[in-house]
This record gives structure tokens, sequence and C-alpha cells, in this order.
């Protein structure tokens, strides 16, 4: 089995693109044993809700699939604590440390996420993938 693989809301979002490509890596990544926090749960319904102008019941009926998929870790104060070390020693934002403090707290190896750096190792025990980049 693979080891827990943290999937970021900008890799979920895809799911519901018109990007075939992307929808599919999207869907990839959701399928190899992975894990969420009530953090990208939010920033997914927000995107959804205010931007693509998704209605109630079709948010509901998404984020139960997502669910169905992933493990979901709870949003505590060791993530937020360790979040804020993150930000301070990498320059991360904010929001973004919370999500690489998540990952780490899970022991996740991988990190999906599109918009830091690829390739990039984060206390030598947590690899960040941007699962479109050509390898």
């Amino acid at each position: 089995m693979l080891a827990p693989r943290f999937i970021d809301s900008n890799i979920l979002l895809y799911l519901f693109s018109t990007d075939e490509k992307k929808a599919d890596k999207a869907e990839k990544a959701l399928a190899e044993n992975s894990v969420i926090n009530i953090q990208v749960l939010n920033e997914v319904t927000n995107v959804m809700r205010r931007k693509m102008k998704i209605s109630w019941d079709d948010i509901n009926e998404a984020q139960a699939l997502i669910r169905s998929f992933c493990r979901i870790e709870p949003l505590t104060l060791e993530v937020h604590d360790r979040g804020k070390q993150i930000a301070e020693r990498h320059q991360f934002s904010v929001y973004d440390s919370m999500i690489v403090a998540a990952a780490l707290t899970a022991r996740c190896e991988i990190l999906y996420s599109e918009d830091m750096q690829h390739k990039w190792s984060v206390e030598l025990t947590l690899e960040i993938i941007n699962p479109f980049t050509p390898t």
C-alpha cells in the first residue's frame, strides 16, 4: 500500500474542471491513499460556491464523494503551531504552511499541490509534488 499522500484544495478542484488531463490526474491522486483536512474541505467549498457558482446540493454531493476516498484529518492546535513555524522558517504563506503542517502531522510522504515549489522537500520527510508538471 502506498504511503499516505496529502492533497491540496487546488488539486481537488480540478476534479470539476473541463481540462480532462488535469481532471484525470486529480482523480488519480485522489485514489492513492489520500489525506485531506478540514481546511481543504473549507477551501474547496469556498471556491465551488463563490467562483464556480455551484449549488449547495451539488457541493454536498461532490464533497461526499471526495470524503469517501480520503482520510480526513482534524485541524488541531498542533497543526496550527507547526504551520506557524513552517511559515516563519520557509517564508510560505500562512495557509500553505498550514497545509504543509497538516501533511507532516498526518505522516504523509507526498503533498500534491499546484501552488508550491515542485519537488521541494520539507523536514526530509515530505516532498511537494505538482502532479501537472511533466516528469
